[in-house]
């Protein structure tokens, strides 16, 4: 069964040799250029996505508004994103050894926000690579399997952190 990514892994792309992307970063955080009107009373918070070329040949990578979709709380309700702030990849040359970081801005209500499902579909040299899916929530550091201060102890990045430590200590014994 495919299993989501905890946000903070890297996910390698069969079809695109050396091709790796990840979701981080995911923290509450004020836009740059000020809040937009549409998001009164919702919490912004921001995350990046990063390509990484591992490979021996440069890729061109798009990385552009509606290939990512942001999710919040366990209804799944859809954010705000807030495009004016974010920044995307439009067209960038990824050469060997190098990366490209989207960052992007989003809002929903507080509460909500303990549960984060982020999913990307990247096009690369105008081919459109699979739709992979990272959850994690605010509070909730990278790589961290406690319950983080704020998030519920059945919320789903919880759950998928559970999962991979007890899959990687099946896997050691």
């Amino acid at each position: 069964m495919y299993e989501p990514n905890v946000v903070g892994d890297w996910q390698e792309y069969d079809a695109h040799a050396g091709l790796r992307v990840r979701v981080h970063r995911l923290e509450q955080s004020e836009p740059p250029r000020g809040r937009d009107d549409a998001a009164e009373g919702l919490t912004y918070f921001c995350l990046r996505v990063t390509v990484e070329n591992r490979g021996d040949s440069n890729s061109t990578i798009h990385l552009e508004d509606g290939q990512i979709d942001v999710r919040l709380g366990p209804d799944g309700e859809s954010a705000f994103i807030d495009w004016r702030n974010s920044q995307f990849i439009e067209g960038f040359d990824v050469y060997p050894l190098r990366r490209a970081t989207a960052v992007l801005y989003a809002a929903g209500p507080e509460a909500s926000l303990a549960q984060v499902d982020v999913q990307i579909q990247l096009r690369v040299d105008d081919d459109w690579a699979d739709r992979r899916l990272w959850t994690g929530g605010i509070g909730l550091g990278e790589g961290s399997c406690g319950t983080p201060a704020g998030a519920g102890r059945d919320s789903l990045a919880h759950q998928v952190s559970n999962f991979l430590r007890d899959q990687a200590e099946e896997g050691s014994a």
